[in-house]
């Protein structure tokens, strides 16, 4: 009833400017009476559309204020369907791209994976992490994250051969039926990809994320977990689900070359994937008394400003096929401060 009541008002408005627009709510209503709150929600994002262009053409802002009269479950529905129209127009016109941050190995000195991060081409600005969240809220989480799969295996192919790529995704993401069909159809071998979890898995859906993930694993697929989330990083669920990878944030690297508690916390984990077959990365190394600590305990691998910033052009990644030399390493650490990147040039946070 209020849909009809907010219908009826429009289809009085005497502005000439909306008649287009309002003849098209006419032309939905009857193809589709039965849904006129859909048919109301499409006019108003047709009207935003129409004073948005006015007030570019005019400067001024437009008289017209059809939203004022909307209640407000039918404006969060066309918040709803505003989003879904944006990622499915970012979908359509594959507006993402593909950056790679170096991964090093602590031992060869040199790269040995990436971490695949998408970036998206918008006006607005909006960072990944907006994008992701807003997908998911209109249901096209899934989608959106295998469209980036999709692009960083496509990207990968600049990539030196040896490295392993790894890409974020969501549990969620890994229990739909369509990810082993995106392994089928890209290039990229499945036995270079990492997929890193970013996000903890439901007790109610661990089960079925094993059942989903287990296939994958037996054809080569590695994953990676952050210690940053709580569930998917408690010993106990590690211990069961045996990752390949185990990420280790701010978390546990700020400070351990100088608090003897993230000290002791950093050497436990090492310990604690030794044993369960698990390699430990350090994420966000920052100082290269940092590094030295990591190295030092163990750690196998580490990322961070201080290592490599994350790059989008492939000249950058040609140079991840050369190995750093030890010495010239020890040196302009030992003299700057900062562990250099390919090239030797200065990577800071």
């Amino acid at each position: 009833m209020q849909a009809w009541g907010v219908i009826a008002a429009v289809l009085a408005d005497p502005d000439p400017a909306g008649a287009a627009i309002r003849q098209h709510l006419s032309d939905r209503l009857g193809e589709n009476p039965g849904v006129p709150e859909r048919a109301l929600l499409e006019y108003l994002l047709e009207r935003r559309q129409l004073d948005a262009a006015q007030e570019r053409a005019t400067g001024t802002p437009s008289a017209h204020q059809p939203l004022n009269s909307v209640p407000p479950h039918l404006a969060e529905r066309m918040d709803s369907l505003r989003s879904l129209s944006r990622i499915s127009a970012l979908l359509e016109k594959q507006m993402l791209m593909t950056a790679f941050q170096p991964i090093y190995g602590l031992d060869s000195k040199s790269v040995v994976g990436v971490e695949a991060l998408s970036r998206f081409v918008s006006d607005d600005g909006a960072g990944a992490e907006l994008w992701f969240a807003e997908a998911a809220a209109v249901g096209l989480g899934a989608n959106l994250e295998f469209s980036a799969l999709g692009s960083a295996a496509l990207a990968a192919a600049n990539l030196p051969q040896h490295l392993y790529v790894a890409m974020n995704i969501s549990p969620a993401s890994c229990l739909d039926p369509r990810l082993p069909e995106l392994f089928d159809h890209i290039e990229l071998p499945i036995e270079r990809i990492v997929l890193e979890l970013t996000d903890g898995i439901p007790d109610e859906q661990y089960s079925d994320f094993i059942a989903a993930i287990t296939p994958l694993r037996e054809r080569g697929l590695r994953i990676a977990i952050d210690d940053s989330h709580s569930s998917a990083g408690t010993l106990s669920r590690m211990l069961h689900l045996r990752p390949d990878f185990i990420k280790l944030g701010r978390s546990v690297i700020s400070g351990v070359d100088q608090d003897p508690t993230q000290h002791a916390v950093a050497a436990c984990m090492i310990e604690f994937a030794t044993r369960i077959g698990s390699v430990v990365v350090a994420e966000g190394v920052e100082t290269a008394e940092e590094l030295t600590v990591l190295a030092e305990l163990g750690f196998s691998a580490g990322q961070g400003y201080l290592l490599g910033r994350p790059s989008v052009r492939p000249k950058d990644w040609a140079a991840w096929n050369a190995p750093l030399d030890p010495d010239e390493l020890r040196f302009l650490t030992a003299e700057s401060g900062r562990f250099p990147g390919p090239g030797g040039a200065d990577r800071r946070q």
